[in-house]
C-alpha cells in the first residue's frame, strides 16, 4: 500500500462496546420506533455481523431492559428533602419530558421482569418521598399508581396528538370545526373556537392542570397537617 493509499483511509472505526450497542439502539428506537429494533438492524447500524453483538449482550431481551433502564436514568430521582409536591410535580414532568424524547418508551417502561439500576433506584426513590411525606404503604402504592397512570396517559396522547407546540392545534382543527358549522356538534364547536384555537393555546398546558388536581387529591389522604384535616384513607 502507498504512501498515498494510507493517507486517503478513513478514520479508524470506533471499537465496538457494550455502551455503543445500546446507544445504537436507543438512536434506531427513536428513529423508526421498537418494532425496528432488531439484531439484525443494530448490527447494520453499527455495520457489524448480527453475531459480533452477542459478545455485548446475551439477546433482544436483555437490549430492551438496558435501554428502558436508559430512559429512567435520564429522569433525576426525586428528593425527600423539601416538599412531597414539588418533587412529584418534577418528577412527573421529567418523566414526560423523557418519554417525549424516547415515545417508544412509553408501553415498555413497566413491562421488564429483569428491571436495572436506574429503573429500581427511581422507583424506590419516589416510594420514599411518599412515604416520608406521611402516606401509609398502602396509600403510597396508591398514589404511585394514580401519577405514574396519569404521566403515561397523557405521554401516550400527547405523542399520537397530529400537532405539537403552541398556536399548533388550528393547522389539523381548522379543516374539522368546518364539520361542525352544521349546529349538529355545538360542545365541540365552542371547546374548538373559545378554547383550542384561542392564541397561545398548547395542548401540554393541561398536563400540569390535571397534574395538580391529583396532588391536591392525595395530600387528603395525609395525617392532619397545616393544610387540613385528614381524610379517610383509601380502601382496597
Amino acid at each position: 500500500m502507498t504512501a498515498e493509499e494510507i493517507s486517503e483511509d478513513p478514520s479508524p472505526r470506533i471499537p465496538l462496546s457494550r455502551e455503543r450497542v445500546l446507544s445504537s439502539a436507543v438512536a434506531i428506537a427513536d428513529a423508526d420506533g421498537i418494532g425496528a429494533l432488531t439484531m439484525r438492524s443494530l448490527a447494520r447500524e453499527l455495520g457489524v455481523k448480527p453475531m459480533s453483538l452477542y459478545y455485548y449482550v446475551a439477546n433482544k431481551g436483555e437490549i430492551l431492559d438496558a435501554i428502558i433502564d436508559m430512559v429512567f436514568a435520564e429522569v433525576d430521582v426525586p428528593s425527600v428533602v423539601g416538599d412531597w409536591k414539588r418533587e412529584m410535580r418534577r418528577r412527573a414532568g421529567a418523566v414526560r419530558q423523557a418519554l417525549g424524547r424516547h415515545t417508544w418508551a412509553i408501553g415498555l417502561l413497566e413491562s421488564r421482569s429483569a428491571p436495572g439500576p436506574a429503573t429500581l433506584r427511581h422507583h424506590d426513590a419516589t416510594l420514599g418521598v411518599l412515604r416520608t411525606a406521611g402516606f401509609s404503604v398502602k396509600s403510597a402504592a396508591h398514589a404511585y399508581a394514580l401519577l405514574d397512570s396519569y404521566t403515561y396517559g397523557f405521554a401516550l396522547q400527547e405523542a399520537a396528538l397530529p400537532f405539537n407546540g403552541r398556536d399548533t392545534a388550528a393547522s389539523v382543527t381548522d379543516p374539522i370545526v368546518q364539520m361542525f358549522s352544521a349546529g349538529e356538534y355545538p360542545h365541540l364547536m365552542e371547546i374548538a373556537t373559545e378554547h383550542v384555537l384561542q392564541p397561545g393555546y398548547d395542548f401540554g398546558d393541561e398536563f400540569e392542570i390535571g397534574l395538580e388536581l391529583i396532588l391536591d387529591a392525595l395530600q387528603r389522604w395525609l395525617p392532619e397537617t397545616e393544610d387540613g384535616p385528614k381524610a379517610t384513607e383509601p380502601t382496597g
